[in-house]
């Protein structure tokens, strides 16, 4: 797609359904439907939001590492039925035991290119905007997401258990 092509509202011919992770078949199938649905977010952002290309190009890289990294092959979960804890239990917890050098400038992308998906995604009915502000919400709490990551270096003999428990997966 081109920056200019036209954005296609969702609803035409979208079906929630059509995201349910159950075997490895609907996962590789589910993870095309997220490309497609990550162009038409890159649309809106550029056309609609008047974002720099560069800018909805890291928005819509943060929602697919998010997707096609943990919501998908991890949780085997419908993108549509994702809530807050969610991506706190990714950022909180999976984020930084999956990434070699987790750090909050990467995971600060990554929680913006989320939010911006799913503030997209109640914009076309696809979730309740009540959903999408309790991602937004979530994906604001850095100084949470920073202590974790702090408090994940600095463990100690023992100490994982404790750090585990205070944001289980």
């Amino acid at each position: 797609m081109t920056p200019t092509a036209e954005i296609r509202p969702l609803l035409q011919g979208l079906k929630k359904s059509d995201y349910n992770v159950e075997t490895l078949d609907d996962e590789i199938r589910v993870d095309s439907l997220c490309v497609d649905l990550l162009r038409h977010l890159y649309q809106e952002l550029v056309q609609k939001k008047e974002m720099q290309p560069e800018q909805a190009g890291a928005c819509c890289h943060g929602a697919d590492y998010f997707l096609r990294e943990f919501v998908i092959p991890e949780r085997h979960k419908n993108l549509f039925d994702v809530e807050a804890k969610d991506l706190l239990q990714f950022a909180g917890h999976w984020y930084i035991i999956r990434t070699p050098e987790p750090n909050l400038t990467e995971l600060k992308k990554i929680l913006a290119g989320t939010a911006e998906l799913y503030n997209y995604l109640a914009s076309q009915k696809m979730v309740s905007q009540e959903t999408a502000d309790a991602v937004t919400t979530q994906s604001e709490a850095l100084d949470y997401f920073q202590k974790r990551i702090d408090d994940f270096w600095a463990i100690e003999g023992e100490g994982y258990d404790s750090w585990r428990d205070a944001c289980p997966l």
